[in-house]
This record gives C-alpha cells, sequence and structure tokens, in this order.
C-alpha cells in the first residue's frame, strides 16, 4: 500500500447516479486517505474530519456515534464526534517474538471487545475496554511478513474468524481456538501476474472475505481486480471482473459492502482518476451508483464505510 500521511474521513458520497424511476442514490461515507478520516456530505463537503497517520485498512462508525480506525498501522483508536480519544489499543510483541508488528483489521463485537488482528504477532486478539487482551487465536501463515500476514479479519457469528491472508493468497476461516475449519486458496484468473498497485497490477494477494446469509464467502480479491462469490466447496458462484463494469475498470479491490437489498458497494483502490474509487451494483452487475472524490481522498482509498446504511454486512 502506498502510505503517504493521511486522515480518516467520514465522507458523503459526492457522486450519485439516476436510476430509471428518476431516483437517486447518495450515501453518507466514511473514509480513509490523505491525511484524515472524514465524513463527506452527499453534495461532497466534508462534515467531520481527524487526522491519522498512513492509510488505514479498516475503520468503522459505531452506534454510539464514535469512529474506530487504524492510526499508523500501529494502533486502533476510537474517536467521539468531539474529536476526544476515549479508546487506544497498541498491541506490543508477544512472548518469543521481537520484529515489528502492524494492525490492518478491527472490529467492535456486540459483547463491547474489540477484536484486533495483529501481523508479525500472527495472531487475532480480544481486547476489553481497558486495553487488556482477554483472548487470542493463533494463526496459520505459510509466508509471514509482518505487513502482509493479513488485511481484513471479521469474527462470525458462529464464534469463527474469517481471515484474508493477503501473503498467502489464501482466506482461512479458523474456530475459537485457531483450527483452520475451511479455506480457499486464490489464483490468477487465467492471467498472467504482474507488478503494481494500480489496474496494471495483477496478483492473488487478497484483501478481504465476508461469509453471506447462504454460506457462500464473498471475496474482495486485492489486486485480483475482480470480486467472487464461492460455495463452500471452493466453486465460484458469481463474480464481476476487472472490466464487466461499465466505465470502470478495478484495481485493488479493498472493502466490500452488502446492502441489505442484495447490492454490493466495491472499494477500487488506485484505479487512478479515471476511475471512482467506489462503485455499488445490482445483483445483476448494473452500476447504481458510484464515488469519486479525489479532493477528499485520493488514490489509496482502501477502507470505508457508509455511515447512512443500517443493516449492511461489512
Amino acid at each position: 500500500m502506498i502510505r503517504p500521511c493521511l486522515f480518516l474521513l467520514i465522507a458523503f458520497g459526492a457522486s450519485t447516479l439516476a436510476i430509471a424511476d428518476d431516483t437517486t442514490i447518495q450515501h453518507r461515507l466514511l473514509g480513509a486517505d490523505k491525511g484524515h478520516v472524514a465524513i463527506v456530505e452527499p453534495d461532497g463537503k466534508v462534515s467531520w474530519e481527524y487526522p491519522c497517520r498512513s492509510t488505514p485498512h479498516d475503520l468503522a462508525f459505531l452506534k454510539n456515534g464514535n469512529v474506530l480506525f487504524i492510526d499508523g498501522d500501529r494502533e486502533v483508536i476510537e474517536v467521539s464526534p468531539s474529536k476526544e480519544i476515549v479508546w487506544r489499543y497498541a498491541p506490543k510483541p508477544k512472548s518469543g517474538y521481537d520484529g515489528p508488528i502492524e494492525v490492518h483489521a478491527a472490529q467492535r463485537l456486540d459483547d463491547g471487545l474489540t477484536m484486533v488482528a495483529e501481523t508479525g504477532n500472527k495472531r487475532i486478539v480480544e481486547v476489553d475496554s481497558s486495553g487488556q487482551v482477554v483472548k487470542e487465536v493463533p494463526l496459520t501463515i505459510d509466508n509471514p511478513h509482518p505487513h502482509r500476514d493479513m488485511r481484513l479479519v471479521r469474527k462470525l457469528k458462529t464464534g469463527n474468524y474469517l481471515v484474508a491472508h493477503e501473503g498467502d493468497g489464501m482466506i482461512r476461516e479458523y474456530d475459537p481456538q485457531g483450527k483452520v475449519v475451511w479455506s480457499y486458496k486464490l489464483d490468477l484468473a487465467g492471467r498472467p501476474r504482474s507488478d503494481g498497485h494500480g489496474p496494471e497490477g495483477h496478483g492473488t494477494e487478497c484483501y478481504g472475505a465476508w461469509r453471506l446469509a447462504n454460506g457462500n464467502t464473498l471475496i474482495g480479491c486485492g489486486n485480483g481486480n475482480r470480486i467472487i462469490e464461492v460455495t463452500p466447496e471452493g466453486k465460484t458462484a458469481w463474480s464481476i471482473e476487472q472490466q464487466e463494469l461499465p466505465g470502470v475498470k478495478l484495481a485493488w479491490v479493498t472493502m466490500l459492502e452488502v446492502l441489505p437489498g442484495g447490492n454490493i458497494v466495491i472499494g477500487n483502490c488506485h484505479a487512478g482518476m479515471e476511475n471512482p474509487q467506489l462503485v455499488e451494483v445490482t445483483r445483476d452487475k448494473n452500476v447504481v451508483w458510484t464515488f469519486k472524490n479525489f479532493e477528499t481522498f485520493g488514490n489509496s482509498l482502501a477502507a470505508t464505510h457508509l455511515i447512512d446504511v443500517e443493516g449492511a454486512l461489512r
């Protein structure tokens, strides 16, 4: 990931696209890029912002109105609307490890604990309100690297954890004891591997995975430049390829949100100013909304959250 100094921004979608019945879709968006976290209103104006370091790979607009984000890939911070830090957690090397640690995923759980994924330490932890680790889940990593061990991690309703291992090009599901109970290995989809963060880059460095209500798994394929839905048996049930959407070329596919009506919002990072940073599509692959705001965010917008949509799978 490119790492300019960035602010975490909660933003409303500045771009709308009319649909057939003359209604429009508009969204408020929480995102992080260009040195801040911010809220952007539907008219493109920033209504709230807070500085942060690096480019956060995960963030959330919490039910209490606070914002949870990763600062500088090193710690998780919760900030109130009045811009007060109300909670923070910075991981330390576990016993027997003295290398660097990064954080690329954090999730506030229903029981009030915060799940944090620690690269380097190769583990998931759950942390209480005082910053104490109350649970630890070891992870299986074939190609350990403190920047690439994992990207997004999500705890499932079953209590298991779904982990996108960027460096391994693998999605793994772990039970609460750290046993791998399901996995999916990404491939190059018939294209040659190529270097680069933009649309020209292609690989298997995955970004995130979400378990759908039908039991399938939706995967943001990172520099695979695509979205795929796979069955428990590992078969592809649905996909969007790099140039399948009109007027959009996918680059590093990052955060996905499955909206209650079934639409999917796609994070399109490193795609260049000629492409939208976010795209909302129907299951029939019709584009119904795009977000393109290079004044507020740049070409490294990776983590976003639609704050006006309740019940989305994030």
